[in-house]
């Protein structure tokens, strides 16, 4: 399996790389992010066997038996060991993994939040972590990791590297933009290798200065920068499992469809959805569910993919989608315009930089958005987030964050009848535990682990958003 940028030339087969090389590479030389040259095909004795696999031998080896086609330079028995080490009860909580509940007719909740940092991140972050830890403990070489968060993406990173040999994570975030809950979970973390940045601005001040370091290439090099945010191929690609996985629960044959509803900022989490279905999954649709920062809606709307300036991205109760450029957009641009890398390139590196937006809307490959790849979109706003919350827990005693409020809401108006709708669950209500007692008027449970965290001394640097600034504080604590 060879990998390409979504920016590459058609015919220029000389840039194709394996997956350890861009394991630890992250964004493209070119800028543009990386994908697989093709998306392996499941044809149906595939998925009867996975069935049999993910019911009988557990996530591990369904993880396993997915990870195997984007992966052959990791030798199977290695790879094997990999999964079952990331993907266990010691580590999730629960041997199911990614249980799926039942909320009401056609509807389900994926729990995706067991993980050490109770969010959705957890499930590709410390696979990445065991990853990074194998690779490069097999080229005798070490990793500075740098990163951009909106909340979870940081902690659960940090959490999966946090005493890894070979690692250092430098994790940037918008300052005062966090939950308490969130901030205190990164800042707390005292582990040498743990360096947290709290960056004077929003999400997308953070995400541009890690997308100009890894452009930089000479300094990328010297210092040997790598990802852990979604631009970096094996999140997504782990992501991709639990897709899987969530059909495989709610279905009973492979004639059923499913549709998925994601509450989605940077585009990540959907875009792992994107991929299954290419490689053949049975889903109907995919519902990319925003906030108040409705980017990736106007866009499935419109055909308009409209950045928004810093001082225009809405402060909202589901801050893990304040986003405004959503990075893995590009990967979904490049298929739905034929995987035409000079385009994708000509839409991204150089409109969005001039103009601030681009519009497909009158483009035929606009239509294929919906006819062909099965997006739709909808958006929830702070009023529609606290009614959620407040139906969920009375109607069924189930108490959901709100991010997943976000996904229930917009998730109902797209049911369709015999079609099972799954709402990929985002965070532990404890993240966002202020707008949960607005909504329910009480606290929301918290796990014993985590008791009085806010209170512990932190250990956070606070900066301007100045790229220059982010590298001699990185070139300062490298050896």
């Amino acid at each position: 399996m060879k990998y390409l940028s979504t920016r590459a030339a058609a015919n220029d087969s000389t840039d194709r790389k394996r997956f350890c090389e861009i394991l630890l590479e992250g964004l493209a030389p070119d800028g543009g992010l990386y994908l697989p040259e093709r998306y392996p095909q499941i044809d149906d004795a595939t998925l009867t066997r996975w069935r049999s696999v993910y019911h009988t031998q557990g996530y591990a080896e369904l993880a396993f038996e997915v990870l195997s086609l984007y992966i052959d330079d990791i030798p199977a028995d290695d790879l094997r060991a990999l999964c079952e080490k990331t993907y266990t009860a010691a580590v999730f909580g629960t041997g199911e993994i990614v249980p799926l509940r039942h909320l009401e007719e056609g509807l389900y909740l994926e729990a995706l939040s067991n993980g050490p940092t109770l969010a959705f991140k957890d499930m590709a972050m410390q696979l990445l972590g065991n990853l990074f830890e194998y690779e490069l403990a097999r080229r005798g070489e070490e990793l500075n990791i740098l990163g951009a968060t909106s909340g979870d993406t940081g902690s659960a990173a940090e959490y999966a590297m946090r005493g890894k040999k070979g690692v250092r994570v430098f994790m940037t975030s918008p300052f005062g933009r966090m939950s308490p809950f969130q901030q205190a979970q990164m800042f707390s973390l005292m582990d040498e290798n743990i360096h947290n940045i709290a960056v004077d601005g929003v999400f997308d001040d953070c995400q541009d200065m890690v997308k100009a370091v890894s452009n930089d290439l000479e300094f990328k090099r010297k210092y040997k920068i790598g990802t852990v945010n979604s631009i970096n191929w094996a999140r997504l690609m782990a992501q991709v499992v639990y897709y899987f996985a969530g059909y495989l629960q709610a279905t009973q044959s492979n004639s059923e469809k499913v549709s998925f509803t994601v509450p989605s900022g940077n585009f990540g989490n959907i875009c792992a959805g994107h991929v299954a279905r290419m490689m053949g999954l049975p889903i109907d649709k995919l519902v990319v569910a925003t906030n108040e920062n409705d980017v990736l809606d106007e866009f499935l709307r419109t055909g308009v993919y409209r950045v928004r300036a810093s001082a225009d991205t809405h402060e909202t109760s589901s801050p893990s989608m304040d986003i405004s450029k959503a990075s893995n957009f590009e990967r979904f641009v490049f298929d739905l315009l034929g995987r035409d890398g000079a385009r994708v390139k000509s839409l991204f590196a150089d409109a969005l930089a001039q103009d601030g937006q681009f519009d497909l809307g009158t483009d035929p490959a606009f239509k294929q958005a919906a006819i062909r790849y099965g997006f739709e979109s909808g958006k929830s706003t702070h009023a529609d987030r606290l009614a959620t919350i407040k139906a969920t827990f009375e109607r069924f005693g189930v108490m959901i964050d709100t991010h997943t409020a976000d996904g229930v809401k917009v998730a109902r108006e797209h049911l369709q009848p015999g079609v099972p709708m799954i709402v990929l669950e985002t965070a532990l209500p404890i993240k966002f535990a202020a707008t949960i007692v607005e909504a329910l008027g009480r606290e929301p449970d918290r796990p014993a682990r985590f008791e009085g965290i806010e209170a512990l001394p932190k250990r956070v640097t606070r900066m301007a958003a100045d790229v220059d600034a982010v590298k001699a504080y990185i070139a300062q604590h490298c050896p």
